[in-house]
């Protein structure tokens, strides 16, 4: 049958062409998981990161060494939050958290609940002369915001639930652990993995299990599992919660007993946990940043700080190259993985070096090779570098208005070790933490974020797709 017009189907075929060639060589999507320890910071980390990066859009100089990685920040002409188009995640609501921070009387987001995403469309100039031929480019930046909870679910993968009872019977014998956990443990001393498989009891010992670890969470502790009985996320709880430890757990229990419908319900919770919160959603991210809450490990004293680097190690020995995700997903680790202390604000200077060495002795070999990084940063300054007279003697502090009060005054944390510390540290005086009010910001941050090393954190993380 003969065209109506060949001429109009001739420039059509043209047009479609050089659309596809467009988005062939000018297009670039690169994703980015934010995850990390609960309360380490993730939703302010995001927030600042757009802000700044929005404000950069605006050519204001808010993450300069981003720009150098860039090469010239007059390259980069326009930021904007891309619509979030049939995406399945719910969107990461960016108005709310800015106005929060930016009010009157600004203050911190609430905790990461859910999954949440968002895009920015970074317009960019090339370099040299082929940008007169190709023309602008348009990368997408897709950001995950990941519960910390969840995180902690991933080493389980690996685990049958013999092993991970044991584990965790052994975790709640420790004199920190046992105390809260003291209803829970007295419960379980008459109930064995023989007993019939009772739906009530199942129940009742789920409750009490997680009521204890809410406790745990409470006092500073990390290494907590199963994630979702401390944040079940918008499904809710579910019959696949409801397991628990038990003290004599086999490898095989009998039919019809209580250890079996344990064992079971462990099983299913790993597979539900894998397919619908972990494949498709962390294995398809190239970058990662992974944030940890160190100087509230510290001040929560020794047991709570062994407690964040056992959890921290376990996550860095997930998220190695080689690691379980990897083998389990059957996808490659990031590209680019970044782990970064958060609030290095609250202490001053000269002692965050010793804040990014402290962590990377905890992360390990995870840290180790090309793409691989760790940083002090704080996404959201709230101080400022200051000194106070000691003895004589003036001492490096910071200053800020502390949360519930009116007015500045300084602090002088004390001493961070740049290794993981022994029994001298704990013996000495106690590292203090204070909690500071956000920073003034101008409405909606139009200017961006007062930060310490984001920029350099981001030039590491994703500034090859911007050069």
């Amino acid at each position: 049958m003969p065209l109506a017009d060949p001429v109009a189907y001739l420039r059509s075929l043209i047009e479609s062409g050089l659309r596809t060639a467009d988005d062939t060589l000018n297009e670039t999507t690169i994703r980015l998981a934010v995850t990390g320890l609960s309360r380490a910071g993730k939703t302010v980390f995001i927030v600042s990161m757009i802000a700044n990066l929005l404000a950069m859009g605006r050519r204001l100089d808010t993450l300069p060494a981003l720009a150098r990685r860039i090469g010239d920040v007059g390259r980069l002409r326009q930021v904007t939050v891309a619509p979030s188009g049939s995406s399945t995640l719910p969107h990461f609501d960016l108005t709310p958290k800015l106005d929060r921070l930016a009010g009157r009387e600004p203050a911190w987001p609430d905790r990461t609940t859910d999954l949440s995403r968002i895009a920015l469309t970074l317009t960019l100039d090339r370099a040299g002369a082929f940008s007169r031929l190709a023309g602008p480019r348009r990368v997408t930046l897709e950001v995950l915001d990941y519960p910390g909870e969840w995180l902690l679910d991933l080493p389980m993968l690996g685990q049958g639930y013999a092993d991970w009872s044991r584990e965790t019977m052994a975790s709640l014998a420790h004199p920190m652990r046992a105390g809260e956990a003291a209803q829970f443990l007295a419960w379980l001393s008459g109930v064995r993995a023989s007993d019939p498989g009772d739906e009530a009891v199942a129940r009742r010992g789920w409750g009490l299990y997680r009521d204890a670890l809410l406790a745990l969470r409470d006092h500073g502790l990390r290494w907590l599992q199963p994630g979702r009985a401390l944040n079940p996320g918008p499904r809710g709880e579910a019959p696949v919660l409801y397991f628990f430890p038990l003290p004599d757990a086999g490898d095989r229990p009998a039919p019809g007993t209580l250890g079996a419908l344990l064992a079971d319900r462990h099983a299913a919770y790993l597979v539900d946990m894998e397919q619908t919160e972990f494949r498709g959603k962390l294995d398809r991210f190239d970058r990662q940043v992974v944030l940890v809450d160190v100087l509230g490990a510290l001040h929560a004293g020794e047991a709570a700080f062994e407690d964040t680097a056992r959890a921290i190690g376990a996550i860095a020995k997930v998220l190695r190259r080689d690691g379980l995700l990897a083998r389990l997903l059957g996808q490659a680790q990031p590209t680019h993985l970044a782990f970064a202390a958060t609030k290095a604000d609250h202490v001053p200077a000269a002692t965050r070096p010793a804040l990014a060495s402290l962590l990377r002795d905890l992360v390990g070999d995870a840290a180790s090779g090309e793409g691989r990084s760790v940083h002090a940063i704080a996404a959201l300054r709230a101080t400022e570098d200051t000194a106070v007279k000691r003895g004589g003697a003036e001492i490096a502090a910071v200053s800020g208005i502390p949360l519930g009060e009116g007015g500045r005054r300084s602090f002088d944390p004390g001493h961070v070790p740049p290794q993981r510390p022994g029994a001298t540290f704990w013996a000495g005086p106690p590292f203090r933490f204070e909690g500071f009010r956000p920073a003034l910001l101008a409405p909606d941050a139009r200017l961006g974020v007062p930060h310490l090393g984001l920029d350099t954190l981001l030039a590491d993380l994703i500034g090859d797709a911007l050069a």
